[in-house]
């Protein structure tokens, strides 16, 4: 079948029976404005209050400030590593498309090696997750690179893993996986890298079950461009 494209002259929009506000440009001001009314941001580092307040955007949730964790360093040395060209390795395709491409500021790879061939095998032999085998694919791209887990606790463990055991270290690292399963701890995990093992790599998370794959692009968004 033909895809039909262009603007149907006989097409019209139903009667507005509900007041609400419908620019779209109107609608990120009057959201962002209220995130900030309604949030206590005076714990976030300065140069990272965009991070919080995009996440805070991308869950709704005005709350999420008093669990957020957010490493001193992690503004500065993401936006370095996108403005420079660093890959964002994402754990989860709805990560990869959550994040906004006009945004990044060198043409910046997303990569997600969910679909690679030889996941399922390397998941089946390591008795582990898919996306977390997927993570192993990441490291000739690691070093540098921006890192945006949204989904899978799995892929958190595993990355941490790889760089106790020594891999590439990432410029930067956004840690939200949701969940019942894992998530909590893994976060406490990137929480306690660099006291437990002395890796100390710039990250923001979000302590407790919350997070997902909005959660982590809305941070790589904001971490790519300051404009809101």
């Amino acid at each position: 079948m033909a895809r039909r494209t262009g603007l149907n002259p006989t097409l019209a929009p139903p009667p507005r029976r509900y007041e609400y506000v419908a620019d779209g440009p109107a609608i990120y001001v009057d959201s962002f404005a209220t995130i900030r009314r309604e949030s206590d941001l005076s714990r976030v580092p300065a140069d990272a209050e965009k991070v919080a307040v995009r996440m805070i955007h991308g869950s709704g949730q005005t709350d999420l400030v008093d669990d957020l964790v957010i490493h001193p360093r992690l503004g500065p040395a993401g936006r370095a590593a996108l403005a420079a060209g660093a890959p964002v390795l994402c754990d989860a395709r709805m990560v990869a498309m959550g994040i906004t491409a006009g945004r990044l500021p060198a043409d910046n790879e997303v990569l997600c090696f969910l679909d690679d061939d030889a996941v399922p095998d390397l998941a089946q032999a390591w008795r582990t997750t898919r996306t977390a085998a997927a993570v192993s694919l990441w490291e000739p791209h690691l070093e540098g690179a921006v890192v945006a887990i949204g989904n899978a606790p799995t892929a958190l463990f595993h990355l941490l893993e790889m760089l106790i055991d020594g891999a590439p270290r990432p410029a930067a690292i956004v840690g939200c996986p949701v969940g019942f399963i894992g998530a909590r701890e893994s976060k406490e995990a990137l929480v306690a890298l660099a006291a437990e093992h002395g890796i100390d790599i710039p990250y923001v998370t979000v302590r407790g079950r919350r997070g997902g794959s909005a959660m982590a692009s809305s941070a790589v968004n904001a971490l790519a461009q300051e404009a809101e």
